[in-house]
Formats: C-alpha cells, sequence, structure tokens
C-alpha cells in the first residue's frame, strides 16, 4: 500500500502544480502507448507489407507517432492486426491532444484573468505614479495630462486596491483627451509593500499618495508611506512623495515616517482655511489662485540666476516681457516679492509667473517706455471694517477665524450661524465682535433674517461629521438660497462654499468670480503642482499664509491717473516703487465673463497699452 500512497501523493502534487506539469505526463503517457504501441508491432512480427516484410522497431514506433497524431494515415493500412494496433494508437491520440487543447485553452483564460487583475510589473521610467483612490485621482490625472502636453509619450501610472477594469473604465468616462500621456492601471493594496512595487516606485519620477475617502485616512496615509519607504529594494536616492493629510495633529507623525524621503505633504485643512479667508475678502482673488493652480494657462516657474547675478530684484523685473517675475530662492530660502534692492546672487533662483518652462526667457525690450507723469501718490483707498458671515461649522473655522483676524480692522464684525453652538470654543479676538446664532443654513427664512445683502464677506462651510453627500446637499440648498435671496434684493453677495466632493461642484454652477467653490477640486490642483515641482509647496505656503507677502487686488487709482491708456512696464514701475511686485490686473467691465476669465489678466505683456476705468484693480504681491 505505501508505494500506492506514494504514487498517488506524487501524481497529485505534480497535477496541482499546474497546466505544465500536466503537459509533462500528457507527454509521458504519449511516448509510453506508443513506444508499446510499436513494440507489439515488432513483437507479432505485424506489418502492412502486403509481401509480409516485417518493420523494425523504429518504423514501428514512427507508424504508431503518426497514427497518434493524424488519423488520417490510417486510410492506407492493410491488414486487421496493424489497423487494430493503429487504431489503438489514435484513440491514444485523441485523448491527449483533447487533453492538452483543453489546458491550452484553460492556461490562456487563466493568464488573460491574472492579466486582468493588474498584478503584473510596470517597466517604465520617469512616470508619475499615483498610489490610492479618492475622488480626486481625475483632477490630478487632468492636471498632469496638461502639464506633460508639451512632452511626448508620457505615462501615469495608478495603483490602487480596486478592480482594474472598473478603474479604467471609470477613468474612460470621466477623461476624454488623453493628449500625449498614456495611462497603465494596477491593482494592489497600497499598505502592502509587494503590491507598491508593481508601479516601480523607483523609477517614478513622483509618486502622489492619495488620502482614502474614509474615517483614520491619515493612518492609511502613514501606513502607506512605510510600506514604500521601509524595505530593502528601495532606491538610495529620496523619493519624491506628495500626499494629503486632513487631521494637522498628524502631520509630525507624517513626517516622522518620511524622514529620510522628501516626502511633501499637503495639510488640506489648512489650505481651505487659508483660500477660503482670503479669497472671500477680496473680489477676483479666488479666480487669481484658480489660474495660477492650473497647468493650463499661466502658472509658477523657477529658473537658474547665475545669468542675473549682480543685478538688483527690481531691474529683473523689467528684463521679462511676456512673463513676470515674483520673488527669489536664496539658499533654499523662498523670497516672495523681496526687497526691490536685493541684489541676485549666482547661486539664487528667479520665480516667476509665464505659460511654460519654455516661455520663461528674459524678453523684455531694451528700453521699456514708462510713463511716469500718470503716477498717482496721493491717493490711498480706505480700508473700512468689514462684516463676515460664517454658515456652518467644522474644524477648518477655527483657522479661518484666526486668519481673520489678522486681515480685517478693528471693529469688525463676525457673525457665525450653526446647529452646534457647543461645539465652538471661546475666542480672544480684538479686531473683530464675536455674534452666534443657533440654526439651521437650509431654512431660507433663517437666512433672510440675518440679512445676507449686509455682509461683506459670507463663507459656507460643510458639515464633517455627517456622510458626504448629505453635507454636500446642505450646502448646495444653502447657497441656492442665499443666490436667490440676492437676486430678490437685487444684489451681489461675496460667496465662498465649500464642497467635499469634486462631482458637486459641477452641480453648483459658478457663474460669478465672487461665487467660489472650495475643496478638494483646490486640494487636486495644489497636489498635481507640487507633483511636478516640490519647491511649489513653500511657495504657495508664503503667498497663503498672513505672515510676509500675500496677492491683493488694489484700486487701480491707487496707481495711476486714468486720463490715457497705459503699459504694464509702467504700472510695474509705480508698485515697485511701494516695495510691490504688479503681477497683472483686473477689468471690473469684464467681471461676469466668464470667456474672460472673469476680467482677470495675469502676466500681461508689458509692452501693450491698456486702457483702465474706475473700478479696475491692480494685482499686486504685498505685505499689505
Amino acid at each position: 500500500m505505501n508505494w500506492k500512497n506514494n504514487l498517488r501523493y506524487y501524481f497529485e502534487n505534480t497535477i496541482s502544480s499546474g497546466p505544465i506539469a500536466v503537459i509533462k505526463w500528457l507527454a509521458i503517457i504519449s511516448f509510453v502507448s506508443i513506444f508499446i504501441i510499436g513494440l507489439l508491432i515488432v513483437i507479432f512480427g505485424i506489418s502492412d507489407d502486403p509481401e509480409g516484410n516485417p518493420l523494425n522497431l523504429l518504423e514501428a514506433i514512427w507508424q504508431s507517432l503518426m497514427a497518434t497524431l493524424d488519423s488520417g494515415t490510417m486510410g492506407g493500412d492493410v491488414g486487421w492486426p496493424f489497423r487494430v494496433l493503429r487504431f489503438g494508437a489514435t484513440l491514444v491520440g485523441i485523448f491527449v491532444i483533447s487533453m492538452l487543447i483543453g489546458i491550452i485553452s484553460s492556461g490562456i483564460d487563466e493568464k488573460l484573468e491574472e492579466l486582468k487583475k493588474g498584478k503584473s510589473f510596470v517597466i517604465e521610467k520617469n512616470h508619475t505614479l499615483i498610489i490610492g483612490w479618492s475622488n480626486k485621482i481625475f483632477s490630478i490625472i487632468e492636471e498632469i495630462i496638461e502639464a506633460n502636453a508639451n512632452q511626448r509619450n508620457q505615462r501615469i501610472v495608478i495603483v490602487a486596491d480596486r478592480d482594474k477594469v472598473e478603474m479604467e473604465d471609470e477613468i474612460k468616462s470621466k477623461i476624454e483627451d488623453l493628449k500625449t500621456t498614456r495611462i497603465i492601471v494596477r491593482s494592489g493594496n497600497p499598505l502592502v509593500v509587494g503590491d507598491t512595487l508593481v508601479g516601480n516606485p523607483n523609477e517614478a519620477r513622483s509618486i502622489i499618495l492619495l488620502s482614502p475617502d474614509e474615517a483614520d485616512a491619515d493612518m492609511h496615509v502613514i501606513k502607506s508611506i512605510m510600506s514604500l519607504t521601509n524595505r530593502s529594494n528601495r532606491k538610495k536616492e529620496t523619493y519624491r512623495i506628495v500626499t494629503e493629510i486632513k487631521d494637522r495633529s498628524n502631520l509630525e507623525a507624517v513626517q516622522l515616517v518620511g524622514q529620510m524621503d522628501d516626502v511633501v505633504v499637503v495639510d488640506s485643512s489648512e489650505l481651505v482655511a487659508h483660500i477660503t479667508t482670503q479669497t472671500c475678502r477680496q473680489s477676483g482673488l479666488s479666480v487669481v489662485y484658480s489660474t495660477l493652480l492650473r497647468f493650463e494657462g499661466d502658472e509658477i516657474y523657477m529658473i537658474d540666476a547665475k545669468s542675473f547675478s549682480g543685478k538688483t530684484y527690481k531691474e529683473v523685473l523689467f528684463m521679462f516681457n511676456s512673463s513676470v517675475i515674483i520673488g527669489v530662492q536664496s539658499s533654499g530660502k523662498i523670497q516672495i516679492n523681496p526687497s526691490m534692492d536685493y541684489v541676485i546672487q549666482a547661486q539664487d533662483e528667479l520665480i516667476g509667473i509665464t505659460t511654460d518652462d519654455d516661455t520663461f526667457i528674459p524678453d523684455g525690450v531694451s528700453s521699456p517706455v514708462i510713463d511716469s507723469s500718470i503716477f498717482n501718490f496721493d491717493r490711498k483707498s480706505n480700508i473700512s471694517k468689514e462684516r463676515t458671515l460664517i454658515l456652518g461649522w467644522n474644524e477648518t473655522a477655527i483657522t479661518m477665524i484666526n486668519e481673520l483676524e489678522n486681515y480685517v480692522q478693528p471693529g469688525s464684525e463676525l457673525c457665525i450661524l450653526t446647529e452646534e453652538l457647543q461645539a465652538i470654543p471661546s475666542f480672544e479676538l480684538k479686531n473683530q465682535t464675536l455674534r452666534l446664532m443657533e440654526g439651521d443654513i437650509q431654512h431660507r427664512k433663517t437666512l433672510e433674517s440675518l440679512q445676507p445683502e449686509s455682509f461683506d464677506n459670507i463663507i459656507i462651510l460643510s458639515n464633517h461629521d455627517i456622510d458626504v453627500q448629505q453635507s454636500d446637499s446642505k450646502t448646495l440648498i444653502c447657497l441656492l438660497h442665499l443666490r436667490s435671496i440676492a437676486e430678490k434684493k437685487s444684489t451681489q453677495l461675496k460667496i465662498v462654499s465649500e464642497m467635499r466632493d469634486i462631482r458637486n461642484r459641477e452641480i453648483a454652477v459658478v457663474a460669478k468670480a465672487d461665487d467660489f467653490i472650495v475643496g478638494d477640486n483646490i486640494i487636486s490642483l495644489l497636489i498635481a503642482q507640487i507633483a511636478e515641482n516640490h519647491k511649489l509647496k513653500a511657495i504657495f505656503d508664503d503667498l497663503l499664509n498672513a505672515d510676509g507677502s500675500e496677492i491683493y487686488l488694489k484700486p487701480i487709482e491707487d496707481y495711476i491717473q486714468l486720463d490715457k491708456p497705459t503699459n504694464f512696464y509702467t504700472l510695474l514701475e509705480r508698485a515697485a516703487q511701494s516695495n510691490q511686485t504688479a503681477i497683472g490686473y483686473r477689468q471690473i467691465s469684464d467681471k461676469e465673463n466668464e470667456h474672460r476669465n472673469f476680467g482677470v489678466q495675469l502676466n500681461p505683456r508689458k509692452d501693450e497699452l491698456v486702457s483702465f476705468g474706475s473700478g479696475d484693480f491692480l494685482i499686486v504681491i504685498s505685505e499689505e
């Protein structure tokens, strides 16, 4: 019994090891059968020769093989003994070949299924690797495609814990034109080291680690970073990883696990708070940030400043016609709108706004025309008190309120309407008077009683404690009520609202520059920008921080008289005299024209004449 059990055990193990083992067994059966039949032909002297000449062993085996492979060879056989043996060989052949076809077919199907699962290794270099899946992924892909538009054969590799075919179908349905980029999708769990390796992170030029749309998203991000960086076969050079956290208290933990690697962290709650605070106060500023954060149009680039060594920052401003300089990077430190007499060093980098990296060249005219006769130094806009209305509540509101405190004048008022008054902490405010009201932001009569038309700034916040779609539905209803009230009162409201799902942004159609929606879309744009250039993180941190220089829209009358057309060189000079960097303008006559970017023109050609009217703005980077 032991030899039978051993034989059966060996047979079962070899059969279960895969198609190759089965094919080996079929080959053995075929060889043994063919040899036995050939041997019988020789032993019994069976022959198909009419004269009875016997066949040798080699010829007998050959005749058996032919009958096994091709039943048609039996047609000319002579003699029943020879026919019977050859027929037996044919039956063996039918059995073996049918089994072989089935095994090969099954193996091919199995391989196709394996390929569909997307587990194979990606042999790509210099690609953008996106690990994880969330609602932000489509905006990020679109921006990277746009960034790659002027380069050939670009690749985006996606590794996420979802079905490969489903991901491919969803991407095709959301993104119509891939331009010069090809998207490669693989299935894998970002928390498992082996799964992330299929995306070939060692050869990727940048890695985007998406925060999932679920609870404990930050813990997921931390584990994913560890699975990427804490492995034996990682590359020696630092990675270029961009990721997002939703709770600022987890920032230190993310930086700790990525301390040996180039991990750039976007604090989504802080980002939304900063952008919301700044854009709600200045008409058109939302359009400026939207333009800078997109790869379509003008964005921020950096170039080596060696050829400008020894020149002052102000001198360099006038050396560019189709680009505008906004600052320098010196010894790794970003300086936005530095002192005009700052001397450029050979190791510095210039920071500017331009159409593309190949347009960032010193193409300024040798002797720019500057009309100093229209300079205005006497007029300065009155800075008045502000009334701000916050509808709803979440953790980002704390940062917003503190940020507003840095901008508004003493005597300003802040009113908060929410159903969760107990969640609001105490504030020590010097410039604002805080008024709290309990109520539902979806209730029209409650909104009307607040007289929203009397507020300078209105912010609608999402509820982060309920379902995403339910939260966005409440925001949409509140937004629609406010628009209806404004229409009824024949007035305009400056509204900044927060959306948690990018898809819901399309429902809340934005018709004005003062009706801005922040949330996942803004975060997606910034992540895509940083993935292409990690140094942009420090630049946007500086621009969005209340300390230092920020972007302002100031009345054009504060700078020039409005009696004749002027070029941007003149505006650049006048702003520089106030230690400000002019980067564009806004013409209020186009404030409702979406096709003309709501009147906002960033990085205009400096040699073209432009006429300005009362109510127009100069866009500058300034400390105040």
